[in-house]
């Protein structure tokens, strides 16, 4: 019977439908990741692999799993995953696109609505008991109406968040790789890095992961952008320099950021980030529905399956 690897605990009757025709391993903590030792070891006479972004597929580990055929990464980033390796062993990579699109733009709107209204700083106020009363500026925020919103990635997460921005009259700029058809049919205006970074009052970063955009947003990056300006990043910590994004918030170079994702994940109360007024936090929980999860789990799963069944994978990454 061939052997699957779950590497985090997910919903039972995915790991059901699972263990009709597959000897199945869970790992069943659902918070913590499996441990790298585990992971190895478990893998080592695996056939499918349901892998977490924590979890590195790495040279090491496809070399020591010589019945891998496939594994199936729930997210849509695969950049824990050596893709180059996985090819040369002959491993088939899987991911998640499409089925979390609209959920993570909603999560983008979120940090772009809570960050320019103050929204967290308010209620902590509020909750400490610290509101002495109302005042004319007490709080106040910055509008989104009719602004300039510059969106750095126009794939499908980034116009599901340029589509949601028309109720609110804004100028939609983007930058990309190369111009998007996905980006203009929607009234977007394709520019320049420099002209997105000067002319925008919110930037949201929702680019995957590649060499060209690591670190993209660095000390003169922030520099580029207007006082007043808000950075929010939902693609990957490390399209951010962080010390340069703290220096900058802190210093007033831009107006705040919001972030779900961070270069080190988990960060700890020791992250220069954290204690910030001006800076909105959340733990990476951009596709974070139960509907929208389930989803990924079930694609997941049947992209292991038919891999192992003989048949083609659903969402193979190239």
């Amino acid at each position: 019977m061939k052997k699957i690897v779950i590497t985090r605990k997910i919903n039972p009757t995915m790991i059901q439908k699972l263990e009709k025709d597959f000897e199945v391993v869970v790992w069943n903590e659902a918070e913590k990741p499996m441990p790298r030792e585990r992971f190895l070891e478990e893998t080592s006479d695996a056939h499918g692999v349901l892998a977490m972004l924590s979890d590195k597929v790495d040279e090491e580990m496809l070399s020591n799993a010589q019945n891998l055929k496939v594994v199936a990464n729930l997210a849509v980033g695969y950049d824990n995953i050596d893709l180059e390796s996985a090819r040369a062993h002959k491993v088939i990579i899987t991911n998640t696109p499409d089925v979390l699109t609209e959920t993570t733009a909603e999560l983008a709107f979120t940090l772009m609505l809570t960050s320019a209204r103050r929204v967290l700083e308010a209620n902590r106020q509020l909750m400490a008991g610290e509101w002495s009363g109302w005042s004319p500026y007490h709080m106040a925020g910055t509008d989104i109406f009719g602004k300039t919103v510059g969106i750095f990635g126009m794939g499908s997460i980034g116009a599901a968040f340029a589509r949601r921005l028309s109720g609110f009259r804004t100028k939609v700029l983007y930058h990309n790789r190369s111009q998007s058809e996905l980006g203009d049919s929607l009234g977007a205006e394709f520019v320049s890095f420099d002209d997105l970074l000067s002319a925008s009052d919110f930037i949201l970063c929702a680019a995957p992961l590649t060499d060209e955009t690591k670190y993209r947003f660095d000390k003169a990056a922030f520099e580029r952008m207007k006082e007043s300006a808000f950075f929010i990043n939902i693609g990957r910590g490390a399209h951010v320099v962080e010390e340069d994004l703290a220096e900058a918030v802190e210093q007033g170079q831009i107006r705040g950021a919001a972030l779900d994702v961070f270069e080190n994940e988990p960060i700890g109360k020791d992250h220069p980030f954290v204690g910030m007024d001006n800076m909105t936090l959340l733990p990476h929980i951009g596709s974070a529905s139960v509907d929208t999860r389930n989803n990924m789990m079930n694609l997941c799963v049947n992209n292991v399956m038919e891999v192992l069944n003989g048949g083609k994978p659903i969402t193979p990454v190239k």
